[in-house]
């Protein structure tokens, strides 16, 4: 019998056995074989973390914010030279081939640069008085213990994204990994350690979102909580947290529209669709799943479309271009919900179903899938999906295609392709989006832009960028003054 690892929660800088002793089963989504087992903490495990994060705030936010940074730079390097183990945890993990691992821990590098550089930039400002010997200021503070829930999808840039802004404003975390990702959380808490991050001030429980996640949200020693992932969750977080005034930064779903004009480059404009909708398996919040075509030009566009999709490569290997979906049951909804649309009217041009490779049969694997035909009330047309499913839908003119962009409950981002710049900037700064990309696709945030949506896609915060420094600090004011007549 071959020993499965077991992964355990990373407590007060140490590994933490689950309470009750009770462990959940990870399977590798290329091959659906059993990977390792994590532990499947409860609300009890969750609370040794918050003690554990609680008592290493003072310590840690005493430090300077210069300080802080130092030590974040540290973790920094050790991403870097361990940058081939993350990918690798990754590719396992989440089956992503390895191009997409390594290009994620990339990313996740810079975003920590990012942050730990804010050390020597966390700013305040001067302010100016009516009253004559008054001078004021304003400073930033940390808020004490964050509560971090993480998915999957990009687990290494999620755990970056919301790590390194917490900790350099000088709060202390527990994270709440994916279920699906329950290794690479380990190893990012091993390495903290190995940089010298001190004890406690990051701490990882693994398991599920109810009860281990749903602990910190309830938690009154955790005074923010950053949570990315469905909408339907991020409300009962927004309702319980909101409920004790905790603050809370919600980054949720997307149903994101992709706009091609009558004057776009259709070979570009093909190129970003299908990055767009497809790449990680289309397991993208800002996933283009919805491309909106001018009649003029939808049928050039649709076939050429069609074309590229159906060459793309399933796998893991180098050459391939999206692997799984990260579990059984994620596979199973989205062929359901591609089914559903048949009964609504939709034709699918192509995929709809697992790939019929017999090297792939035992991955949670779904083809690249087309669909058209749908109106826009169509659940499809509506609702997130999280897998490589996109629908395509005729507009008159760019009022239409603005119209029916808006038409859902989301609003997190939006890309246009045209040549006419006034177009552009017309239907950029109307789309209701938090992200409005031009002439690209619907993804690409950089660690110094704010990232984030309208309506059900957030709650208005906006993370990375500086504005993420708003989510983890308080402003305070400092007012003091001179007696100015003994001068």
């Amino acid at each position: 019998m071959v020993n499965v690892a077991r992964i355990p929660n990373w407590i007060n800088g140490q590994n933490s056995l689950p309470e009750s002793n009770a462990w959940l089963d990870k399977f590798n989504p290329h091959s659906g074989e059993l990977l390792c087992h994590a532990a499947d903490s409860s609300a009890a495990d969750a609370k040794l973390a918050i003690v554990a994060a609680s008592n290493a705030f003072p310590g840690w936010s005493e430090l300077t914010p210069v300080k802080r940074g130092q030590i974040l730079f540290d973790i920094v390097n050790l991403m870097k030279q361990r940058s081939g183990e993350l990918a690798e945890c990754i590719a396992v993990e989440t089956g992503k081939p390895p191009q997409d691992a390594k290009g994620e821990v990339g990313g996740a590098i810079l975003q920590a640069e990012y942050f730990a550089s804010e050390g020597m930039r966390l700013y305040g400002r001067s302010l100016s008085s009516g009253t004559p010997g008054k001078y004021s200021h304003t400073i930033r503070q940390p808020r004490g213990v964050a509560g971090l829930i993480v998915p999957a999808n990009t687990p290494i840039a999620n755990i970056a994204w919301k790590t390194f802004p917490a900790l350099i404003c000088g709060n202390s975390v527990v994270m709440k990994a994916s279920e699906d990702s329950p290794r690479i959380a380990y190893i990012f808490a091993q390495l903290t350690k190995d940089a010298g991050l001190p004890d406690g001030v990051f701490n990882v429980i693994q398991g599920r979102g109810q009860p281990a996640g749903a602990a910190l949200v309830e938690d009154p020693q955790v005074t923010v909580i950053s949570f990315t992932g469905s909408t339907g969750v991020g409300r009962w977080i927004a309702e319980v947290g909101g409920r004790r005034l905790a603050r809370v930064s919600l980054e949720l779903g997307g149903k994101n529209p992709f706009v091609v004009c009558d004057d776009a480059d259709l070979d570009q404009a093909v190129h970003w669709a299908i990055l767009s909708a497809f790449s990680n398996a289309g397991q993208r919040c800002a996933a283009g799943s919805r491309i909106l075509v001018f009649k003029e030009i939808y049928e050039e566009f649709r076939d050429l479309f069609v074309t590229k999709a159906k060459s793309l490569k399933l796998g893991v290997d180098a050459v391939c271009d999206l692997g799984p979906v990260i579990n059984k049951r994620q596979q199973q909804n989205i062929i359901a919900a591609i089914e559903k649309s048949k009964t609504e009217g939709g034709r699918v041009l192509c995929g709809g179903t697992a790939p019929s490779d017999p090297k792939l049969a035992k991955g949670y694997y779904v083809q690249p899938t087309i669909i058209e035909g749908l109106q826009p009330s169509a659940a499809l047309s509506c609702e997130e999906v999280f897998g490589p499913v996109v629908t395509l839908h005729p507009v008159d003119n760019l009022a239409d295609a603005l119209r029916l962009a808006n038409s859902t409950e989301y609003g997190l981002t939006a890309a246009i392709h045209t040549r006419n710049v006034d177009r552009a900037m017309w239907f950029a700064q109307r789309v209701k989006a938090g992200v409005a990309n031009i002439n690209l696709g619907t993804f690409g945030s950089e660690p110094h832009m704010p990232f984030g949506g309208f309506g059900a896609s957030g709650n208005g915060t906006r993370e990375p960028g500086i504005e993420a420094l708003d989510v983890y600090s308080e402003l305070k004011n400092i007012s003091f003054f001179t007696r100015s007549n003994m001068i």
